[in-house]
């Protein structure tokens, strides 16, 4: 018996696509799931996680719906999915509650910490929140570099804790609890991560708003997780300037920062954008609606950071920049208080999943060599 409506649907279409095998080179999935002859909770919510998305294996199966069988793995393991994302949050007591109103609380807090920057700002001196500066430190005549580190740093430093504590429970439920992860594991898991591997519909492409496969989702995947990873890095080498040789932002616009920070920027825009627009087209049969809020909310805040922190960029010697600062570390804040609790967290289970099948993969389980697909 399983604790849900989706583990127990789950665990009957694996069973199923075990008997058949057909879809076997289309993704890791299937592979993975050959070498299991029954599924508990850990192994589906591992398989689910594994799982891309690319819709390949709905439209080659000949018993998805209107068939009796109907086999729809795309839609029931995003359910599942989206289930584990509550099940191992830290503490678990607060996924519920960003679950049901995940855009409405990264808005609020948000808009509540841009409130508190303008009322510090006013507190201290009005004049200064309207003003142009120019200049090393500009950015803090609105808010104290310490005031400013302290308040990010904290709501960072919750994230990051209740992200690995996430990715324990995770990681223990899915049978690999006490094992360590080998460097070739981790280095395949990277590679097939950093290229999505699985999100190709087995060789021509993903499958969104019919059969006709296209790697546009890919791409915009790509533009998303690298323009978060290039605005992170921004972040990391501005943080080293300050520190390490007392350079204050903002910075010249070729440096080193602006430049990461730029192109993180153009990818957080345009990636989100791609995305919600795939979503808003994808195949409603293949898709989870009722997690469709959650998965909004993570690519509106994505994008938000990147719009105005690309405002702040081009406006920061203005009168402008006390109010786009404000209203940009907002949105930051609102989405390190997110991050544990949303879709966010999928990147990670993805990856812990990904480490998994390459160690599986390694200790001489036979995986079948993707096969290709006629277009």
């Amino acid at each position: 018996m399983h604790a849900t409506e989706d583990l127990a649907e789950a665990d009957r279409l694996m069973r199923i696509c075990n008997a058949c095998r057909y879809c076997e080179g289309l993704c890791a999935v299937f592979p993975a799931m050959e070498k299991r002859r029954s599924f508990a909770q850990g192994d589906l919510n591992y398989l689910a996680n594994l799982c891309h998305q690319c819709g390949a294996c709905y439209f080659d199966c000949q018993y998805a719906p209107p068939h009796e069988f109907a086999v729809n793995v795309p839609k029931t393991l995003s359910k599942v999915r989206s289930g584990s994302y509550g099940l191992y949050a830290w503490p678990r007591a607060l996924a519920p509650l960003f679950e049901r109103n995940g855009l409405a609380i990264a808005l609020v807090a948000a808009f509540s910490v841009a409130a508190f920057i303008f009322g510090f700002a006013a507190w201290t001196d009005a004049g200064v929140l309207f003003s142009a500066h120019h200049g090393e430190g500009a950015f803090y005549r609105i808010m104290p570099h310490a005031a400013m580190a302290w308040l990010f740093g904290a709501a960072f430093l919750y994230a990051v804790v209740a992200l690995v504590m996430g990715f324990r429970a995770f990681w223990a439920d899915i049978g690999a609890g006490g094992t360590r992860p080998q460097g070739l594991s981790v280095w395949q898991a990277i590679r097939d991560a950093g290229r999505l591997r699985y999100l190709d519909g087995g060789g021509v492409g993903c499958m969104n708003e019919d059969e006709q496969p296209t790697d546009m989702r890919r791409h915009y995947h790509h533009a998303t997780f690298y323009g978060f990873l290039a605005c992170f890095a921004s972040t990391l080498t501005a943080t080293f300037f300050h520190y390490a040789f007392g350079w204050e932002a903002p910075y010249s616009w070729y440096s080193l920062p602006v430049v990461l920070g730029t192109l993180g920027g153009i990818g957080l825009v345009v990636g989100p954008l791609g995305l919600m627009r795939a979503k808003k087209t994808r195949d409603k049969t293949m898709t989870d609606t009722s997690r469709f809020g959650m998965d909004v909310a993570f690519l509106a805040m994505l994008f938000a950071i990147g719009a105005t922190g690309l405002l702040l960029l081009f406006l920061r010697a203005t009168p402008l920049m006390g109010t786009l600062l404000a209203v940009h570390l907002g949105f930051v804040f609102g989405f390190f208080l997110t991050m544990p609790y949303g879709k966010f967290v999928h990147g990670l289970y993805r990856f812990g999943a990904l480490v998994r099948y390459a160690m599986e993969e390694r200790q001489g389980y036979p995986v079948p060599a993707p096969k290709r697909r006629a277009a």
